[in-house]
This record gives structure tokens, sequence and C-alpha cells, in this order.
């Protein structure tokens, strides 16, 4: 039994989330590079190994998904420069940001329409790749290096289909995760089950039956969804659940977004060194994603990236699991809170215990916001640079308006000495879904306003 009232008089953090207010945490855990790496399960070569097989994978995706051909099947989002939004943001909240700020449009990735597009389908491919190799559908020769793209091909023949329609994928799901999971495996022929918690929207439900995916409802948030999917796949050896607490799997497809990232950059004529600092700004559910994405930033630019989470104040479950040392020994539920959120995409309320972890060296902090401000970035976004992002995604936009205003990240850049290099920074919003939402939903968006 955690004794909240103690750890809220040594974390007074604790006390301020379970009140539901807008908090800025920098991780006293954070250290260098070199220091955090050494020891981790995860290394550089399971990025290198994980960005191999997307490479392998891309003449089946192209084949099932012609809208990836552009990119020759690689499933990558564009990095663009948002002026008009930074003047805004400096302008409407007073936030003094300097440098230049991008958006990582993750939203608009191919298939899936959100970040989840990168761990989920890696998962699902992983997956078919090794029973395609263990019933003789592939050979080890067809997965050296890039692959024989001939032989990716035939796992989309109508007998491949039939194969794989014998095996089952589940997953437990706010929403996202979902839709990549069940998309990529209905589209390679598994009979796929998504278990969704309340917070899902119906039309993310509509769109996987559509594809003919079964989802099953549930009443209670996402770690009851992910609970009872994930038992109910154990009772199937034909069964493979998608576990988006403590996947490394999916944590590594995620990661080689930070790979493809150093090219863009290099794109837009954008320097990431000592003198010219990178700060990205992630949404954060479970942890997945922008774990992930975070851990390998850290591998790309080392101590030049500063990387930053944030939540929404109802469902903060990474900070509180992270700020109380506790990780997923604590739920939001545990603080009185509901874990209700209208960023249905983070709407969890017990943190993955693995990705808190993996980010207690690297992460240098968290941000959490309000549900209304959420409405109001997005509405700021359409105005500003005309470009559409679900509410969820908007939490991004948290940090940059923070970052110059809140008292603790003033002392961070400081303390690492960067406040005469902020002129030349770096700052990425990762916009993590929205290009799905179908227009009467987004036309909801537009005129949704809360009050705090």
């Amino acid at each position: 039994m955690i004794d909240i009232e103690r750890l809220k008089r040594h974390h007074p953090i604790i006390k301020d989330i379970s009140e539901q207010k807008e908090v800025v945490w920098v991780n006293p855990d954070k250290t260098t590079f070199e220091e955090a790496i050494q020891g981790q399960e995860l290394t550089m070569a399971d990025i290198d190994d994980a960005e191999a097989r997307l490479k392998r994978f891309a003449p089946l995706i192209m084949d099932h998904f012609p809208e990836t051909k552009p990119r020759n099947g690689i499933i990558e989002s564009e990095l663009v420069r948002i002026p008009a939004m930074q003047a805004l943001i400096n302008e409407q909240y007073d936030s003094e940001l300097k440098g230049e700020l991008l958006l990582k449009k993750d939203s608009h990735l191919a298939i899936a329409g959100s970040v989840k597009a990168r761990g989920g389908i890696y998962e699902v491919l992983k997956h078919t790749e090794d029973l395609a190799l263990e019933n003789g559908l592939l050979t080890t020769e067809d997965i050296i290096g890039e692959g024989n793209p001939e032989a990716y091909r035939k796992l989309a023949t109508p007998d491949a289909r039939e194969f794989f329609k014998r095996f089952k994928v589940q997953v437990g799901s706010t929403g996202n995760l979902g839709m990549s999971i069940g998309i990529m495996s209905a589209a390679i022929g598994f009979t796929v089950i998504v278990h969704m918690s309340a917070d899902a929207k119906q039309w993310k439900k509509d769109l996987l039956r559509n594809r003919g995916v079964q989802v099953i409802e549930y009443e209670s948030d996402y770690s009851e969804a992910v609970k009872n999917g994930r038992a109910l796949s154990d009772e199937d050896p034909r069964s493979y659940f998608v576990d988006d607490e403590n996947s490394r799997t999916l944590f590594l497809g995620y990661a080689v977004a930070a790979k493809r990232l150093v090219g863009q950059l290099e794109e837009l004529d954008i320097k990431v060194d000592e003198d010219h600092p990178l700060f990205v700004y992630i949404p954060c559910g479970v942890g997945g994603a922008p774990g992930g994405v975070t851990f390998g930033l850290k591998y790309m630019f080392g101590d030049n990236v500063h990387c930053f989470f944030v939540e929404p104040t109802n469902a903060a479950c990474m900070l509180t699991g992270m700020a109380s040392g506790l990780n997923s020994e604590i739920s939001v539920q545990d603080l009185g809170l509901t874990g209700l959120t209208h960023a249905d995409g983070l709407a969890v309320g017990r943190p993955s215990g693995f990705v808190g972890g993996v980010m207690k060296p690297h992460l240098s902090g968290e941000f959490t916001v309000k549900d209304g401000k959420l409405y109001d970035y997005m509405r700021d976004l359409l105005k500003s640079e005309d470009i559409f992002l679900e509410p969820s995604a908007c939490a991004s936009f948290q940090g940059p308006v923070r970052l110059n205003k809140a008292t603790e990240t003033k002392l961070y850049i400081a303390t690492r000495g960067l406040s005469d290099k902020m002129g030349e920074a770096t700052h990425i919003a990762w916009a993590t879904g929205g290009s799905l939402v179908p227009e009467e939903m987004r036309e909801e968006y537009k005129n949704t306003y809360l009050k705090d």
C-alpha cells in the first residue's frame, strides 16, 4: 500500500499533480549520454536492426499501401518550419521562444496517421517476419542486409494471407496504437482483435471495424483494456499480444525515427551541436512512443539534444512514476485522479515501468497541460500554419510555451550553460496524430472550448 500523504511530503510535485495543476519537472537523475548508456539493455545495434527490417519490408508495404510509393515504401513524415506558430506563441503567450520552431508531422504518417505507425507497424512486421522464417515462407538468405524484395512481396500473395489468417494479433489501446496494429495486421491477413478503453473515439473504432478488425470495448481505462487483452491472448497459442507497456520491439520501431531525423535536419541546413542545441517536446501516454523516440535521439545527438515529455494534468502517469521513483508501481488513480482526458491517446493511468527505467538517465523533464489548452493550441496552429492536429498531439506545444517562463526550465538552461546559445537553438514539437480524423470530428474539435 502506497502512503500517498508521505509521498506528497517527500515529493511536493506529487501533491501538485494530485491537484491537477500544470507543472514543470526537471529530471534530477538525468546524466551525460556516455554515462546513461552504460549497461543499458538496448543499443545502437538494435536501432540499426530495426531500420534494416523496415527497409526489407518496403516492397510489401508499397504493395499493400500504394500511398507509400513516393517514399519507396518507407513510412516517414515531414519536418517543417512553423515560423507563424512561433510568432503566435511568443505574442499570445509571452513566451520569448528563441531559435527556430519546427513541427515533426507524425500526425501525417502514411497508413495510420499517427506516431504509432512507427512502433505499431514495425512490431507487426517483425512478428510477420518471425512467423515467415519459422514456417519456410522466408529464408535466412532473404533477410540479410536489406533483404530480397521479391521474397518479401510473396508475403502479400493470397496464399500467404491464408497462412497468416491462422494467427491472431491482439492489442490494448486508447486509439492510435490500435489503429496502426489493426490496419497493418489486417493487411497482412492476421485475425485482429483490438481491446479499446472507454476513452477511445468512436470514429477510430468504426475505422477499424471497416477494415475487418474485431474491436472489443471496455467501460474502464487503458490499463484494464491491456489486462483483458493480454489475458485473452495468453489463452490462445496462436495469438500474439502487442504489449504497449513492455515491448522492446515497439520501442525500437519508434527509435528509428531519430536516425531519419538526422538527414531531415541536414536537408533544412540545421546544425545540432554544442553551440546549436536541440529541444524536442513529445506528448506522452504510457511512454513507449516518446521513450523510443527519445532513446533514438540521444544516440544520434548525445548531450546536444534535450527531450521533454508532455502529459495531460489528469493523466500524468509517466511524470507520477518518474518523480516518485515508483514507475509502474503507482498510478494516477492512486493520487485520486480519474485518468480521463480529452487527449484520448494520452489517457493512461499507469506508466510503462520499462520505459521509465530506460528514461531515468536520458529524459530532461516533463510538462503537464490542461485539456482546454490542447484545443487552444490546435486552433492556434490551424490559424497560423493551416495545419490540423488532433488535440492530444497539440500537447507538444506546452513545451515551447512554457520553456522560457517556468523557473524550473530557466534554471535547467542556465545550469547547462545554454543561456547564450538559445538564439541558435532548434525546437521540435512532435505531432503525434491527426490526419485520419474525419471532417465532422474536426469541426467538433474546432468548436470545443473548455474552462480550467
